[in-house]
């Protein structure tokens, strides 16, 4: 069975880079200037996104940013012109990115669909839901009313992408037979939704009452998907007759 435990986790996730050190060419290492400049777009979205979950984006101001990134607030706008920019930002690095992985990894993954879901959900979520990048759904429910730039931006990067990732794989279960035909779209719904609520219970009601005290939150993420999967396979699409049918 394929496990997300793949290459993509560290070249896209885990560090986002590719080093390459050539072993007859050493590299001189970065003077500490040189090296805390090229951190701090990291370091500004790190901040920005404990700040935003904290006390909301409307809340937050730009300078407690900066402050919490230990930079000058005029430093923050040389990255970043203005706060929607650096919310797009944390969007898209912690969630944009790593569905561009997941669909690089889906479209060469060539075993069983519902083997692939269940990778997909199992550990990407679970990844997620542990993460501070669990705080961005409730971020972006609770806000993006007020600012409909961001939601046509998270719904283009977000959305989208990844309703188009997970049903891709269900189309092609279906088409090969794998999974019973059903309604894409809301058995994509049927898999997604669960997850986002588990986040947003996290940084929520789970604040005061967390969600391991109901369940589980890893054992939810992995009954959850077997249940949908047990819905999706093929051979369940047939109910047993029932004793008055027979006669």
């Amino acid at each position: 069975m394929a496990c997300l435990t793949f290459a993509y986790r560290h070249r896209y996730i885990t560090d986002r880079s590719v080093s390459i050190v050539m072993p007859d060419t050493p590299t001189a290492p970065h003077p500490p200037r040189q090296r805390r400049k090229e951190a701090r777009p990291q370091e500004l979205i790190d901040a920005a996104l404990e700040l935003f979950a904290e006390k909301g984006f409307a809340a937050t101001r730009s300078e407690e940013v900066a402050a919490r990134a230990g930079v000058a607030k005029g430093t923050l706008y040389l990255y970043y012109p203005s706060k929607e920019e650096l919310l797009k930002a944390v969007i898209s690095q912690r969630l944009s990115s790593e569905i561009v992985a997941v669909a690089e990894y889906s479209r060469g993954y060539h075993g069983r669909c519902e083997d692939l879901l269940r990778n997909v959900f199992t550990e990407w979520w679970s990844r997620v839901f542990d993460s501070p990048t669990s705080a961005v759904f409730k971020l972006v429910i609770t806000e993006v009313r007020n600012f409909p730039d961001i939601a046509a931006f998270y719904r283009a990067e977000v959305v989208e992408p990844a309703t188009a990732l997970v049903g891709e794989i269900v189309g092609r279960g279906i088409a090969s037979g794998e999974f019973r035909a059903v309604d894409v779209p809301g058995a994509v719904m049927s898999l997604v939704l669960p997850m986002i609520m588990l986040c947003l219970h996290k940084h929520s009601l789970g604040a005061c009452t967390p969600a391991n005290e109901l369940m589980d939150p890893h054992v939810f993420i992995r009954q959850h998907v077997e249940l949908v999967l047990h819905g999706l396979r093929a051979e369940a699409s047939a109910p047993t007759a029932s004793p008055r049918g027979r006669a």
